[in-house]
């Protein structure tokens, strides 16, 4: 959980209380979600105020999503856990409010597991307990400038997550004098039997274990000298990938600011986990994306040899400032992650969800193209796409996605820098924070000589996944008129060897 500011103190528990009470009024399904902006492929609230992906956990058939939500504006404010739920990673359905705030304060970020053998107790009548863990923020220790403000609670549902009942003996974790102390990721250790809790703490990791999700021991730090320091550090994950059948750890660190693009980021470190403490491979900072609007991305459990992660598309530059309502925000596409080894070293790539290829509709297709106006071919754009594109050898291009009245992102591969790039200089609306209106860049990290790049492009935004997922993108932007023209140019005589494109249905 992030963007703590210091006036939340101010807010009274008469006021946390009216937004409760107005939730009902924001998660009905007749909102039409076709406003302007509104994304058609990705997850977005209803309406208000949306920020961390939370308690994501995989169960009878179901993936579970909470979320970081405020019912009573379209700023951040006193948190909630919103839910949402989709069988298939694609379509959604909305739920009401999981988690309100109480009189241990408003409930930050954290996860949620599948407690399948009952350590914890909590199962009763052979229903399987599903536990979330999660940070309580108590507002009045922080305006009364304590340092244990935060604190580690639980929740659990006995109904496949439909309803959640609070432990009556929170916190389980108290601080210990840690100003930021929070946004705990739980998992099963089957090595040691036990659930070991990945907690961010200020400038470090630190681990805890426990037999029973109640009782809870320090394991070990990580961190604190190691990585990018530029911003607090939050919303941790661990967990293990395999590559060519040797296990590799990965820990995943969001950091806010301090990103390679400015503001929110994600960043990862892999090495090994023994049960007690995490020992990396390379101590360098590395980027699961590149782009400024993937953050607090964390995977969902329980999931069994699949590891999916989610993240939230936008950054606390500007997250609360963005020409939306009567929403702010949205989720990424879900990815699937794997592990490469590119020079000797582990990396973390992703590529989208397989089951999103279900929204493909009237796929063109082109090869050896060079200077190509793709609108000439289909027709403008009135909605979501996928455009996919590979190459032998690799030369610099562009992509643009333009409208009539100038506006336009140019999405592309310097090959002097051998940069990736999104620019949205001239997006549209860029005016409502200062360094919104920028050229992102990301380093190519294969060393294959051909490319493959797949783009998700939506409403407002872009996603781009190249070299088999190692350089990744995400970007958002707020055109004034649908971006629905799409010219690819490609100078000298660099050619692409194939291209795919496919309008996408929308999800809702």
């Amino acid at each position: 959980m992030t963007n703590r500011t210091s006036t939340i103190g101010m807010l009274s528990c008469l006021f946390i209380l009216a937004a409760c009470a107005n939730e009902k009024n924001y998660t009905a399904s007749s909102i039409a979600y076709h406003e302007q902006h509104r994304p058609q492929i990705h997850y977005s609230p209803p309406a208000k105020w949306m920020n961390d992906p939370n308690g994501m956990v995989y169960y009878n058939g179901t993936y579970h999503l909470f979320y970081q939500y405020y019912p009573d504006s379209t700023v951040w404010g006193p948190m909630h856990w919103g839910h949402a739920t989709t069988k298939d990673l694609v379509h959604w359905k909305n739920l009401p409010i999981a988690l309100y705030p109480d009189t241990l304060g408003y409930i930050f970020s954290g996860s949620a597991v599948v407690d399948a053998g009952n350590t914890s107790g909590f199962g009763k009548d052979n229903k399987t307990p599903l536990v979330a863990i999660f940070t309580h923020h108590d507002p009045n220790g922080e305006r009364n400038g304590r340092s244990d403000y935060q604190n580690q609670s639980l929740a659990y549902s006995l109904d496949d997550g439909q309803t959640w009942i609070k432990y009556a003996n929170n916190p389980v974790i108290r601080n210990p004098g840690i100003k930021d102390f929070r946004d705990p990721k739980v998992s099963w250790y089957e090595a040691g039997k036990k659930w070991i809790m990945t907690l961010a703490t200020l400038d470090r990791i630190t681990f805890y274990s426990s037999p029973n999700l109640k009782d809870w021991t320090k394991e070990s730090e990580f961190g604190k000298e190691f990585g990018a320091h530029g911003g607090v550090w939050e919303c941790p994950d661990l967990f293990p990938l395999k590559y060519n059948g040797q296990e590799v750890w990965v820990l995943i660190v969001n950091i806010n600011p301090g990103g390679p693009n400015g503001g929110s980021a994600t960043q990862y470190f892999t090495g090994q986990f023994d049960g007690h403490k995490f020992t990396p491979y390379e101590t360098n900072t590395k980027w699961l994306d590149y782009g400024p609007d993937e953050y607090a991305g964390v995977t969902w459990s329980n999931t069994g040899n699949r590891t999916v992660f989610l993240g939230w598309m936008s950054n606390w530059q500007y997250a609360d400032k963005v020409p939306t309502h009567p929403w702010r925000s949205a989720m990424t596409t879900p990815r699937d992650l794997y592990i490469d080894n590119i020079r000797g070293k582990y990396l973390v790539a992703s590529k989208p969800v397989a089951e999103l290829d279900t929204l493909a509709e009237g796929e063109t297709e082109a090869e050896n193209v060079a200077n190509y106006d793709l609108t000439a071919k289909v027709g403008k754009l009135s909605g979501p796409a996928r455009l996919y594109i590979t190459s032998d050898k690799l030369g610099s291009f562009t992509i643009t996605l333009s409208n009539d009245q100038a506006e336009k992102v140019i999405i592309g591969y310097d090959e002097s820098s051998n940069n990736y790039f999104i620019d949205r200089t001239h997006s549209g609306a860029t005016n409502f924070e200062k360094g919104f209106a920028k050229m992102h860049t990301a380093p190519r990290l294969s060393t294959q000589i051909g490319m493959d790049m797949i783009l998700y492009i939506d409403n407002s935004s872009v996603e781009l996944f190249a070299d088999n997922g190692l350089s990744i993108m995400t970007e958002i932007f707020f055109p004034h008129a649908l971006l629905s023209n799409l010219n690819i140019q490609t100078p000298g005589d660099f050619k692409l060897k194939k291209l795919n494109f496919s309008r996408l249905k929308g999800i809702w």
